[in-house]
């Protein structure tokens, strides 16, 4: 596991918490009120837990270092400010060391609906909470060690997949219902209607098919694939570094 960033270490920042505006405050209060009727009833355990574990405010931006201080205890992980977008290398520096890349701005209220990029909402709110599942926190920082290890571009691509349709869309089967916890069906309308009312179909996962499913990001998913526990997706981890290394 990487200890001392390198590539990473240029876009680390201070979350400035006392800079927040009472109407950035009240945006995020909007935002988690939008959200809150489809979570409670369709997202995952885990998730659920999580978010009370975290102790996340309804009405109030996240502290991160108040996230964090709750969240490493339990996993190892952090919530960990950074200036924006970063370059792939950084991003898998950083899920190695099990800091999860953290921005904290918040997007304005003419922009609620939407973002093209990810803000704090999307990051803390649909991301951070999963991360104290002790299980899925171990197979995003494997994730994070594997891609850190590979310079191949098209191979990077392919284990992008097994990212965006967990991580960001994942599924999961309990007491036979299908619940979310990805973060882009977590804090997206739009995918958890989608979802919701049938209008995506909900496949098996399967790595041979998730590793062949191309991401598409211009429109709303018409499949997803939802596991059986997160322990699937763990091991589906380590078959996907086998894969890997008998390539290199």
């Amino acid at each position: 596991m990487a200890t001392t960033l390198t590539a990473a270490a240029q876009f680390l920042i201070e979350q400035k918490y006392d800079a927040y505006t009472p109407d950035q405050h009240a945006v995020w209060a909007e935002l988690v009120r939008r959200r809150r009727p489809q979570i409670d009833a369709y997202a995952c355990r885990a998730y659920l837990e999580g978010y009370e574990i975290l102790g996340l405010s309804d009405d109030r931006l996240p502290n991160l270092s108040a996230v964090t201080a709750r969240l490493k205890p339990r996993t190892g992980w952090s919530a960990t400010p950074v200036s924006g977008f970063m370059p792939s290398d950084a991003f898998f520096e950083m899920l190695d060391a099990r800091m999860f890349p953290t921005t904290t701005w918040i997007r304005s209220r003419e922009s609620l609906a939407y973002t093209p990029e990810p803000d704090i909402f999307h990051d803390v709110f649909g991301h951070v909470p999963m991360h104290t599942h002790p299980v899925f926190a171990d197979f995003l920082q494997h994730y994070g060690n594997v891609c850190a290890r590979i310079k191949d571009k098209e191979t990077l691509e392919r284990l992008g997949r097994l990212f965006w349709y967990t991580v960001e869309f994942g599924l999961i089967r309990e007491n036979g219902k299908i619940r979310i916890y990805g973060s882009g069906v977590i804090s997206s309308h739009g995918e958890c209607t989608n979802v919701i009312d049938g209008g995506c179909e909900v496949r098996d996962f399967s790595l041979d098919e998730v590793l062949a499913t191309p991401v598409k990001v211009d429109r709303i998913h018409s499949h997803l694939f939802a596991i059986d526990s997160f322990e699937q997706i763990y091991e589906a981890m380590h078959e996907a570094e086998k894969r890997v290394l008998a390539h290199l």
